[in-house]
């Protein structure tokens, strides 16, 4: 029963039986109650409808920060990206010119610190250039992604095979034994080139010429290396004897390049 009819059944019972002071004063407590209790609905209400608002604002703002989350995490993702890009090579996924280079000068300033050896070498296909002439540039990108492949899977971890332009492609080889393990290497390098590609149903053959620059004996500074390495490697391709390292072999200016032997058809 509401209030209401609790008044009005008190208002009966007044005049009835109650006296008229009585009867009065109890409808006037009732009616402040009745307020009272108006009042505090009205207040509740209010509170609720604050509460609704509140809430309302806080998914609003959930919203919001997940929102920038999200932007932020796909943010980070395309600078990483980007660092990536402007650091590899866009079609062997080797490492570029750039990154090579400072990985050299930091594993040049580790070598002066524990006298370490350190190997450079500048690695030219010979062939390529025929390539791209006779089977167009898309065999030669298939080409060179399986040269970096090859060259990659003959180096230890810590070592860094990069493409530097064109069909010329850098190793840097971090505590370097000796001359003859990284030789070895070198011609092991060579070896793993001259594989035939097989590219759109051919396999195409090419080789490679490498010239060798090991710090300190043929160079101090990143600069010397590079260029050592890369005289030595027109030597190897000038005399067509195998790897050369640079205080073996006498300066040459001239580079050439031969065409690609085709092998045959590919067996699948």
């Amino acid at each position: 029963m509401d209030l209401a009819s609790v008044n009005a059944v008190l208002q009966k019972k007044v005049s009835e039986r109650v006296p008229l002071e009585k009867g009065e004063r109890a409808l006037t407590q009732s009616d402040a109650v009745e307020l009272k209790v108006q009042e505090a609905a009205a207040e509740l209400v209010a509170v609720n409808d604050a509460l609704a608002v509140e809430i309302d604002e806080r998914h609003h703002l959930e919203d919001q920060l997940s929102a920038s989350n999200a932007a932020l995490l796909k943010s980070r993702a395309e600078e990483a990206r980007s660092r990536s890009s402007a650091l590899h090579d866009a079609i062997t996924g080797l490492p570029n010119l750039t990154l090579f280079n400072d990985r050299l000068r930091t594993g040049l300033i580790q070598a002066k610190r524990h006298s370490w050896r350190l190997a450079v070498m500048f690695i030219d296909l010979d062939g390529f250039k025929a390539v791209n002439d006779t089977r167009g540039h898309g065999a030669g990108d298939q080409v060179l992604k399986l040269i970096g492949q090859r060259v990659q899977s003959n180096v230890r971890g810590s070592d860094t095979v990069s493409r530097r332009s064109g069909d010329e492609f850098l190793f840097l080889m971090l505590e370097a034994k000796d001359d003859a393990n990284v030789a070895a290497l070198a011609r092991k390098i060579e070896e793993t080139i001259a594989e035939p590609c097989a590219v759109g149903g051919i396999q195409l053959a090419v080789s490679a010429s490498i010239g060798i620059a090991i710090y300190p004996d043929d160079g101090h500074t990143a600069k010397e290396l590079l260029e050592n390495a890369d005289t030595a490697m027109y030597a190897s391709k000038r005399d067509r004897n195998g790897p050369k390292l640079y205080r073996n072999c006498r300066p040459v200016s001239e580079k050439t390049d031969t065409a690609p032997k085709i092998v045959g058809k590919s067996d699948r």
